[in-house]
């Protein structure tokens, strides 16, 4: 019979081995396990990053199938019998086309989370997740290569991007905001047609919008673009007002223009998905969708 001291440290151990059958993260790795787990007809619930009841029950269950330990923690012996979806953590690779695994299925989850479609969440790294993926790389700054490598995986996971906590309230009337439209577009020599028609399409002409991704303002300008005109295209600050959010906008797709020739479709889709993505894959679906749309509305209703 065993002493207290005995059970006591019995139940600490299981404790600790409970504590570190997963990473601190465990939260953000769940998209994994659910995908693993509905892919062997055991969790019939949404792809939501939730471990709730339907999550521990399905665990349990495929724990007791395969004669392990029914704790409820996907631990090592756990993911190793999931099979290809239950390997590698989210973390531990960085990511292409053509790969299959846990990792791809939480980078999918987190794609879409920051607004952002692959089409579907499976673990499968395929046509549909490299061209999110690049996407979220052209808006929000980052080297766009449709590989999930150490930086955007850190974006992703971090959330950081579309916080716009300790940014004061842009706020502009109905009546400023087409004065400003009109008024910056004839000043960099840009068509007031196309630029309305950005404008309408990427916010409505709301000075508060704030998309998945942390694109700001009429424009739907990111940080790092904010940055990039200031730095590169003006050489001084730019305030982040609706004012100035309309500036930086109409100074970035004038560069978009003369980067492509002036082309409108082009620059328009590289406005959209980023001018690197354009030049090596061309428009991705969405952005043709999109171009399309804006040229519909240069010429239907701000003509």
């Amino acid at each position: 019979m065993r002493t207290a001291r005995g059970v006591a440290f019995a139940s600490l151990l299981a404790a600790l081995a409970a504590a570190t059958a997963m990473p601190a993260d465990a939260g953000r790795q769940t998209p994994g396990l659910q995908v693993a787990l509905k892919a062997r007809g055991l969790y019939a619930g949404p792809i939501d990053g939730i471990a709730g009841p339907m999550t521990k029950r399905a665990i349990r269950v495929f724990q007791k199938r395969n004669g392990l330990a029914v704790d409820g923690v996907p631990g090592p012996r756990t993911r190793a019998k999931l099979g290809r979806l239950g390997r590698p953590l989210f973390g531990k690779r960085a990511m292409r086309r053509g790969m299959v695994g846990w990792d791809v299925s939480v980078l999918q989850y987190l794609l879409a989370r920051r607004g952002v479609s692959t089409g579907g969440i499976d673990g499968s790294f395929g046509r549909g997740t490299q061209r999110a993926l690049l996407r979220y790389q052209g808006r929000v700054g980052l080297h766009v290569d449709g590989v999930a490598g150490p930086v955007t995986r850190k974006a992703l996971a971090k959330g950081a991007i579309g916080r716009v906590t300790g940014h004061r309230r842009i706020s502009a009337s109905p009546a400023a905001i087409r004065w400003a439209l009109g008024h910056w577009s004839r000043y960099y020599g840009v068509s007031t047609s196309l630029v309305r028609a950005l404008a309408w399409m990427e916010s409505g002409n709301q000075p508060n919008v704030v998309s998945a991704v942390g694109a700001r303002g009429v424009m739907q300008v990111m940080p790092a673009t904010h940055r990039f005109v200031e730095r590169v295209l003006v050489g001084r600050r730019i305030p982040h007002s609706a004012n100035g959010n309309i500036r930086v906008g109409i100074l970035y797709l004038r560069h978009m223009l003369r980067l492509f020739n002036w082309n409108k479709r082009l620059a328009l889709a590289a406005y959209y998905q980023g001018p690197k993505a354009v030049r090596r894959y061309g428009l991705f679906r969405e952005s043709r969708v999109y171009v399309r749309a804006i040229l519909s509305l240069e010429r239907n209703s701000f003509a």
